[in-house]
């Protein structure tokens, strides 16, 4: 049987790893920031449409009236404007496989909204509550919209598919030590080393670039970006005392949130203007 010591394996399989990445490399439309992407985007896709059937069935949803108009309008002019965008400068729609759908969860006291992988998108009532107008709803929805076209989803699981391994593959060959240390601090404090100090971080990137991106597809469809520091507001005044301490969250506070929109809104209204469709 061949031998081989420790670090002459580790070294091959970092060197396969990193063949392996440098192939599975995507780029995020617009900010064109590299992304890891080693899982199809068709087999997550399906996973969602089915994950959102089943929520759709189990749900309880408002099937008529102006609220649900307004969410499926500003979603149609969204979809529109965002292929259009792309159309326009002649680079590949990023949501041309989407089967966008749209729907209003009757529950009051959840403040939220997502985006599923491939269009499926749904808004609570309770966020009806802060989000007061079009303006600021549309803010919410390109953001939520923005994680898919960003398809976060996808970078999400292939990073985890790669911790797990190489984690699991090192663990090996330092007789267990890392599941121990992780194990010990966890028992000790609750806490998951590895999602404190990979996966929240790398949220919050995503939620810095989702914030980014919504804004910029609210301002192609015509909605006035302005309203999103209002929003913020809203949202930190509802939130006060309540948001636990930056490094324990996947987002941005919303204080940080305010200063960012604040930096992009005179740039995005610039350089991405109501687009003609």
């Amino acid at each position: 049987m061949y031998n081989i010591n420790r670090r002459k394996f580790l070294g091959l399989f970092g060197c396969c790893c990193s063949s392996v990445l440098l192939q599975s490399c995507a780029s995020v439309p617009i900010t064109e920031r590299k992304q890891l992407s080693i899982i199809p985007e068709a087999k997550i896709n399906k996973q969602a449409a089915q994950a959102y059937e089943t929520f759709r069935q189990k749900t309880k949803l408002i099937t008529s009236g102006k609220q649900l108009n307004e969410i499926r309008n500003i979603g149609k002019k969204i979809e529109v404007s965002v292929s259009s965008f792309f159309e326009k400068k002649g680079e590949i729609d990023p949501t041309s496989n989407f089967g966008w759908d749209y729907v209003l969860v009757d529950n009051d006291k959840i403040v939220n909204a997502w985006c599923m992988p491939g269009g499926k998108i749904a808004v609570y009532t309770g966020l009806l509550k802060i989000t007061k107008n079009v303006d600021a709803l549309s803010i919410v929805m390109g953001h939520e919209i923005a994680h898919a076209v960003a398809k976060h989803s996808i970078e999400r699981a292939s990073q985890a598919m790669t911790i797990n391994l190489g984690t699991a593959v090192a663990d090996i060959f330092l007789g267990g030590a890392i599941n121990r240390t992780r194990n010990t601090i966890g028992q000790n404090t609750g806490m998951d080393i590895f999602q404190l100090g990979i996966m929240n971080p790398f949220g919050r990137k995503q939620e810095t670039e989702a914030d980014y991106l919504g804004l910029i597809f609210s301002s192609l469809a015509g909605y006035d970006i302005r309203e999103s520091v209002r929003l913020w507001q809203r949202m930190a005044e509802k939130n006060k005392g309540k948001e636990p301490p930056v490094f324990l969250s996947t987002h941005p506070s919303s204080k940080k949130r305010i200063e960012n929109l604040q930096n992009w809104i005179t740039k995005v209204m610039l350089e991405y203007p109501p687009i003609k469709t």
